[in-house]
């Protein structure tokens, strides 16, 4: 707490004692007349020699946020350290040049301070590590600074929104994380097209985990449950752990929503140039076939693949220009091509699985500006990405669908409380 507010506790408690003094010698006040004897008694002293403990130092805890432009300086000074000395015992310590080397916009430090603007101890989370954060704390002989696990815990959360644009839109404005977002586009994104059928009036309700730390998400986990009105029309899903360890999502009659592919490589992007028997290159400024969809996105973007496969090709070819080609099971493969880069391990007979990122998006090759190019086949002949019809996963067995189902209802009966807004009912 601030000190302001053990000032105002501080003033509140004397108010407090000058009013039960004035009672306690008001003209007013009954008393009975005793007598009294004053006694004097020696008492021993077990703890004469015993070195007495001072009491702990109190400590204020600090929050802030690293803010554009900030330094190691500016950051300390705003916590109200000691900077200079700070820094200075900093720089000197094993591992703390992390903090120096990962200070980024955004990023959120706790921090306890002494009364004397010493510092005690400062948590800062890692870079690309969103359960690992860096301790530095002060010991006898200095600071001591190590990276470590980030104790977290899971809480549920249930939210509804209305599709007014776009499902990120939405998703904004009902302050629901984009990573959920993206999760909703994979879970239904079998039957629902999100970049060609969404409907203004769409809406959806979700109940997910969100991982916190010291009372601050740090990071989304899986939906829990979902349902999704889509021009009408009601999709409902349900994540079930099935027996053999693994999990998945289910309608509520227990059929398997997952298909063998996704239908983008992408988490969420836009179609900048869909199939086509007829396009007019950009580059080479003739008329020809568009065998596959390009996705608009960021040199650098994540490219996922859509299913279970291995590695047939990876490497230069073409107009693709950095490609990489899986084969699937069975009939199938998958073309992803203008990329910028190979994620590492990535070459002929490697190993992905469906969400796996293989590379990035960029412009190689023929390639107007940045995007990635994918195309599907089927005993190599191209298919329409966007609306093929893509092969499923086997149902639930017998023995586990009644288990599931006992879940589905509980999950159902709770998406309709969200949608509802009664979610008081649910405590």
């Amino acid at each position: 707490m601030s000190k302001r507010h053990w000032a105002m506790v501080g003033a509140g408690g004397l108010a407090f004692l000058s009013m039960m003094a004035a009672f306690g010698t008001s003209p007013s006040t009954v008393t009975d007349h005793v007598s009294r004897q004053d006694i004097t008694q020696d008492l021993p002293q077990p703890f004469a020699n015993a070195a007495i403990k001072p009491l702990p130092a109190t400590l204020f805890t600090r929050e802030e946020k690293v803010r554009p432009g900030d330094t190691a300086s500016t950051l300390l000074k705003r916590i109200e350290v000691d900077g200079e000395e700070t820094l200075s015992q900093l720089r000197r310590t094993p591992n703390a040049d992390i903090f120096f080397q990962q200070l980024a916009p955004g990023k959120t430090l706790t921090a306890q301070v002494d009364g004397e603007g010493q510092l005690q101890s400062l948590i800062f989370p890692l870079n690309g590590q969103q359960d690992q954060v860096l301790l530095i704390e002060r010991g006898a002989e200095g600071f001591r600074a190590k990276t470590r696990p980030l104790a977290t815990e899971v809480q549920v959360q249930m939210k509804s929104a209305e599709i007014r644009y776009s499902l990120f839109g939405a998703t904004d404005a009902a302050g629901i994380p984009d990573g959920i977002a993206s999760q909703l586009a994979d879970i239904f994104g079998g039957d629902i097209d999100f970049h060609r059928d969404l409907r203004k009036g769409d809406r959806f309700s979700v109940i997910y985990e969100v991982m916190s730390a010291q009372g601050r998400m740090v990071r989304t986990g899986k939906i829990l449950s979902a349902e999704f009105v889509n021009d009408g029309k009601t999709y409902r899903a349900v994540w079930f752990a099935t027996s053999d360890g693994k999990g998945g999502y289910y309608a509520p009659d227990g059929k398997s929503l997952r298909k063998a592919f996704l239908r983008s490589p992408l988490e969420f992007s836009r179609v900048t140039s869909g199939f086509s028997s007829a396009r007019f290159h950009p580059i080479l400024q003739t008329w020809r076939a568009h065998k596959g969809v390009d996705y608009g996105a960021p040199i650098g973007t994540k490219v996922r693949a859509t299913g279970d496969g291995v590695v047939e090709f990876a490497g230069t070819q073409g107009g693709y220009g950095k490609v990489v080609i899986l084969r699937h099971q069975g009939r199938y493969s998958t073309v992803y091509g203008h990329l910028s880069a190979f994620v590492a391990g990535i070459r002929p007979g490697a190993r992905v699985s469906q969400g796996d990122t293989i590379a990035y998006s960029g412009m190689s090759g023929l390639a107007s500006g940045p995007h990635l190019h994918y195309e599907f086949r089927i005993d190599g002949v191209h298919q329409n990405p966007l609306t093929v019809a893509l092969p499923g996963s086997p149902p639930l067995g017998p023995q586990q669908l009644g288990r599931f189902k006992q879940l589905a209802t509980d999950q159902i009966d709770r998406l309709h409380m969200a949608s509802t807004g009664n979610i008081s009912a649910l405590d």
